[in-house]
């Protein structure tokens, strides 16, 4: 069986969990670290033989065109991850409806191919941001892999369904969603879809997890990870004790971890994952509600 590889390309400074000490505003003066942890990821794919998903955050790709294109002709899937990296349940629709078209369209041309999924900055598609679904599929999306079905203090939706499905969005839209996995027992979802959770967990708890969902509920399960997490190298933000915790703990022991993953399992897009679940993707809605893109550009100070 096959499972769906992710990876959400964003830099270290862009991270939720380090936003207290790294304003918005300072992002240009950091030091830009996930072109090379990016390259690093499609040697490694490469070696592996794995075809994955690349989210890729509007931001980056402005300042990083030849990466992302590097990224689509070594054929893997690009998919859109926003534009500034915000949680969109602090944003108004509008200013949703504006990051996403334009990080779309500017995905869209620098790969010359259509950008069908999307994925929201730290999973932030809550019961408080549903209304972000229905700009989703009004701005040309198909698939979305925003929800996360546990609880938790940043993102989740507990009662959601742990697998792939044709969700109904509030304003009665069909889109498909890519849960971000989950292992269940005694009615507990234990959150293994990568990332924080793959670095905090002991390996092998990880991959039996993910074992036994392959295996004895014959599912496929869906995995992410950032190029900063292959990076212990990458400058140390003063933050808090949590914070810190989540972000730097087992930075040294990732890759080597995710070597061992890429030789377990079988992996390749979410797109082809979709279509092997016989998951047919729905026919896109029409465009949206009206938001120039040269307005947005100049709103995001590059018009």
């Amino acid at each position: 069986m096959r499972n769906a590889m992710t990876v959400d390309v964003e830099d270290y400074f862009h991270v939720a969990a380090l936003a207290s000490a790294i304003k918005v505003e300072d992002w240009e003066q950091c030091e830009r670290r996930v072109e090379a942890n990016t390259h690093r990821l499609l040697e490694l794919f490469d070696d592996k033989g794995v075809t994955a998903t690349f989210f890729v955050l509007g931001w980056v790709a402005e300042r990083h065109v030849g990466l992302i294109r590097a990224i689509a002709d070594q054929g893997h899937e690009i998919a859109s991850h926003g534009q500034s990296h915000q949680l969109i349940y602090r944003q108004t629709p509008d200013q949703f409806r504006q990051e996403t078209r334009y990080s779309k369209q500017l995905l869209e041309d620098l790969v010359q191919r259509p950008v069908i999924g999307y994925r929201a900055a730290s999973y932030s598609i809550t019961p408080a941001s549903t209304w972000a679904l229905d700009i989703l599929v009004e701005e040309g999306f198909l698939w979305d892999s925003s929800i996360f079905p546990v609880r938790h203090d940043r993102y989740g939706m507990p009662d959601s369904p742990r697998w792939p499905y044709r969700l109904r969005t509030p304003a009665g839209y069909e889109l498909i969603e890519f849960p971000l996995t989950t292992y269940e027992f005694s009615r507990y979802r234990l959150p293994v879809a990568g990332g924080g959770y793959f670095r905090l967990y002991p390996y092998r708890l990880t991959e039996a997890a993910l074992a036994r969902i392959n295996a004895r509920e014959r599912r496929p399960f869906i995995f992410y990870l950032h190029p900063w997490e292959i990076d212990p190298g990458q400058p140390r933000v003063s933050v808090g004790a949590l914070s810190a915790f989540r972000h730097y703990t087992n930075l040294d022991r990732c890759e080597s971890r995710l070597r061992r993953l890429l030789d377990k399992f079988s992996f390749t897009t979410v797109t082809d994952v979709l279509a092997e679940q016989g998951l047919h993707l729905p026919k896109p809605a029409p465009l949206g509600a009206p938001a120039a893109v040269d307005a947005v550009s100049a709103s995001l100070g590059r018009g």
